[in-house]
């Protein structure tokens, strides 16, 4: 599988059928389930100051919005505090330490992905986390995506176009072929302005400012990812 891929699938989309040739991925909360060790590294700083550990099930909603996010929820920390710049260095480094020992594809995944490769169908990665991780994640996790645009490939972040239209040009492809599938509302966005049709995920991460995926105004909603092919 490489860039320009040739497949044809379809994707109802209004009046239109339209060709997919490729298939680009949120990482946390649509590919991978990461939310297990972000949570880790947030109760190691908590334990490390005399606090509970708090419940996966809190930390969850709040892991693919980055540290901003995480020291939100563990220590009602915002940007602008005074400590947080220390604090976030010391999330992302013991983040760093133990990246993916309890992080892996969601189920189904794995299967979804081969089965977009038997299609000739290219599929790619397009997240905001920073490629200081995104790149081992991708090597631990032991998946070959025909392209992988982090948080620092371009000048801009997501719900901003920047990011998917850099993959759609590595792809060699139109925005138009390619599907961006997400679990947060900036991913919804960002195929938007970035002219992707666009699927959400409901069994991602989804954050805490919105009501969830069916007020997104996605093309689809999937609940598992092989649900993805009845969209293609």
């Amino acid at each position: 599988m490489g860039s320009g891929a040739t497949a044809t699938s379809t994707i109802s989309c209004a009046a239109c059928v339209i060709s997919t040739r490729a298939v680009l991925f949120d990482f946390d909360g649509t590919l991978a389930d990461t939310a297990p060790d972000l949570a880790c590294a947030v109760n190691a700083m908590r334990a490390a100051r005399g606090l509970q550990p708090l419940a996966a099930a809190v930390v969850r909603p709040y892991a693919s919005m980055g540290a901003r996010g995480l020291l939100r929820v563990g220590f009602d920390m915002t940007p602008e505090h005074p400590q947080y710049i220390a604090m976030r260095d010391e999330f992302l480094d013991l983040y760093g330490r133990a990246l993916c020992v309890h992080t892996c594809v969601f189920p189904g995944m794995a299967e979804l992905l081969a089965e977009l490769e038997a299609r000739d169908i290219a599929w790619g990665i397009v997240t905001n986390k920073s490629s200081r991780f995104t790149t081992r994640l991708v090597e631990e996790l032991g998946v070959a995506p025909a392209c992988v645009i982090c948080g620092d490939s371009t000048p801009h972040l997501k719900p901003h176009p920047a990011p998917l239209l850099a993959a759609a040009e590595k792809l060699d492809l139109a925005p138009a072929d390619c599907v961006y599938v997400g679990d947060d509302l900036r991913d919804i966005q960002a195929a938007r302005a970035a002219g992707m049709r666009c699927v959400a995920v409901q069994y991602g991460y989804h954050g805490t400012d919105n009501p969830g995926p069916a007020t997104w105004n996605a093309d689809a909603i999937i609940s598992r990812p092989a649900e993805l092919l009845e969209h293609l």
